[in-house]
C-alpha cells in the first residue's frame, strides 16, 4: 500500500507541476501577444529610465555646484553620459511602437543599439579612472591610457557604424547577426576590463594598512561596482549571443516585452541605479589627487 500511495502522490505532484508550467507558458504568450501589455511594459521601462536619468542629472548639478572650478572631471562626464543614455532610452521606449514602424529598418537598429554603445563608453570611463589610479599608485606612467581609451571607443563605434551602413546597403540577415555578435564581444571585453582593473585596484587597497583613512569604504565601493559592472556586461554578452542566433530571444521586436523588461532591467537600469547610489558621495572641494579632469 505504501508504494502505491507514493506512486499516486508522485503522479499528482507531476500533474500539478505540469499544469502550473502550462499556465505560466500561457500567461507568457498572452502578455507577449497583447498590444496593451506591450505598451504597459514599455512605458514602465520608459519611466524607470527617466527616473535614472533624472537622478544622474541632479547628481551632476550637485557636483558642478560643489566643484565648479575643476571643469569637466571624470565624475561629471560619467554622470552626464548616464543622464544622456538613460534619457534617450526613456524616449525610445515612450515611442517604442513608432520606432518599430520606421523605414529603412536600419534606423530602428540605430535607435535601439546606439544607447548600448553609449552605455559601454559611460562605464568604460570607470575602468579608465581605476586604471589611472592603479598605475599612479605604482609610479607607472599613465600617458597612454587616455589615448587608448579614445582609440578603443573610436574603433568600436567605427566598426558598428560600418556594419550599419552595410546592413542599410544590403540588409542580409547574416550581417544583422554579425552586428549583434560584435556587440556581444564588446560587452565581454568590458566585463574583462572591470574584472582586471577593478580586481587589481581592490587587491591593492587590501594591502593598505587597516588604519588607513577611508580604506574600508573604498574597498567596498570598488568591490561592489566591479561585481555589478562585470555581472551586467557578462549577462549582456550572453543575452546578445542568444539574441543573435535564437529568434525566441530577439530583443528588437514588440512581441517580446517581458524579455525586454528583464534584459534592460538587468543590464542597464539596475547597474546604473546601483552605481549611481554607490558613487553618490560628493567630491571634496580641494586637494584630492584622484579627482582630476578629463583632458
Amino acid at each position: 500500500m505504501g508504494r502505491v500511495e507514493t506512486a499516486v502522490d508522485t503522479s499528482s505532484t507531476a500533474v500539478v507541476a505540469a499544469y502550473r508550467l502550462h499556465g505560466a507558458i500561457s500567461w507568457w504568450n498572452e502578455v507577449n501577444e497583447s498590444s496593451i501589455w506591450q505598451d504597459r511594459i514599455f512605458y514602465v521601462l520608459a519611466i524607470l529610465y527617466g527616473v535614472v536619468s533624472a537622478v544622474a542629472l541632479v547628481q551632476l548639478i550637485r557636483i558642478q555646484m560643489r566643484v565648479p572650478e575643476y571643469g569637466w572631471t571624470t565624475q561629471k562626464v560619467f554622470h552626464f553620459l548616464n543622464f544622456l543614455v538613460n534619457g534617450v532610452r526613456s524616449l525610445v521606449f515612450v515611442f517604442r511602437r513608432d520606432v518599430q514602424k520606421l523605414n529603412p529598418e536600419i534606423i530602428q537598429h540605430i535607435l535601439l543599439d546606439m544607447p548600448s554603445l553609449a552605455f559601454f563608453t559611460t562605464f568604460a570611463l570607470l575602468v579608465l579612472f581605476w586604471a589611472e589610479i592603479y598605475y599612479q599608485a605604482r609610479a607607472v606612467s599613465t600617458d597612454a591610457l587616455r589615448p587608448s581609451f579614445f582609440t578603443i571607443n573610436g574603433v568600436v563605434y567605427a566598426i558598428q557604424i560600418i556594419l550599419w551602413l552595410i546592413i542599410w546597403w544590403k540588409p542580409v540577415p547574416a550581417l544583422v547577426i554579425l552586428s549583434k555578435a560584435f556587440f556581444a564581444g564588446v560587452s565581454l571585453f568590458a566585463a574583462l576590463g572591470f574584472l582586471l582593473y577593478g580586481g587589481r585596484l581592490f587587491l591593492m587597497l587590501r594591502r593598505f594598512p587597516v588604519e588607513s583613512k577611508g580604506r574600508q569604504k573604498k574597498l567596498q565601493e570598488v568591490g561592489y561596482v566591479t561585481t555589478i559592472c562585470f555581472s551586467c556586461f557578462l549577462i549582456r554578452c550572453i543575452m546578445m549571443c542568444f539574441n543573435a542566433f535564437d529568434e525566441a530571444a530577439d530583443l528588437d521586436v514588440l512581441y517580446h516585452p517581458i524579455l525586454n523588461f528583464v534584459y534592460y532591467l538587468l543590464v542597464e537600469i539596475l547597474p546604473s541605479s546601483l552605481v549611481l547610489f554607490i558613487l553618490r558621495k560628493l567630491p571634496p572641494k580641494r586637494g584630492i589627487t584622484q579627482y582630476h579632469p578629463i583632458r
